[in-house]
């Protein structure tokens, strides 16, 4: 098994793996957009867990400075192993990438979230070290559904002032 960068040709295995995860895709096209986008931003990167063409797992991971202080910090977005895969490494191997790639664009702390319900990612992050900060902060979240049509009318308020 290699950890390698995931191509655009991976749209398809990405889109099972994501389903396993919870989140049904049904646009192989728009997923490959999707990981091209991320190819094309140097402050992202996805990883897979590649055996022999079979993708037994992907990372997506993020960088971006702090504001208040110097630094950078990493955001694992994404993460997911394949079902028959679980339990045997690939998941920290995994980690591992998206913490090296955080690690070499001058990250000094990782961050991730995971649902309440996921208690088996809670340990698997925490035999990595990460501690759970649930109690300490808040998580807040609003769709900008609309976003476009709002920036029209705030562009248009500014023309008329």
């Amino acid at each position: 098994m290699q950890i390698r960068l995931v191509h655009t040709a991976d749209a398809a295995a990405v889109n099972e793996l994501l389903h396993q995860l919870g989140y049904p895709q049904d646009d192989t096209t728009a997923t490959a957009t999707r990981i091209q986008d991320w190819t094309d931003d140097h402050a992202s990167a996805a990883y897979v867990a590649d055996a022999d063409g079979d993708l037994l797992g992907l990372i997506a991971v993020h960088t971006s400075p702090f504001f208040e202080r110097a630094g950078s910090w990493g955001r694992i977005v994404a993460l997911v192993v394949s079902d028959q895969a679980r339990g045997q490494g690939v998941g920290g191997r995994l980690v591992a990438a998206a913490e090296s790639f955080a690690a070499s664009r001058g990250c000094v702390r990782m961050e991730v979230t995971s649902s309440d319900r996921r208690e088996d990612a809670h340990e698997f992050y925490r035999r990595r070290g990460y501690i759970d900060r649930a109690g300490r902060s808040s998580r807040f979240l609003r769709d900008l559904d609309g976003a476009d049509r709002q920036q029209d009318q705030l562009v248009q308020g500014k023309g008329q002032a």
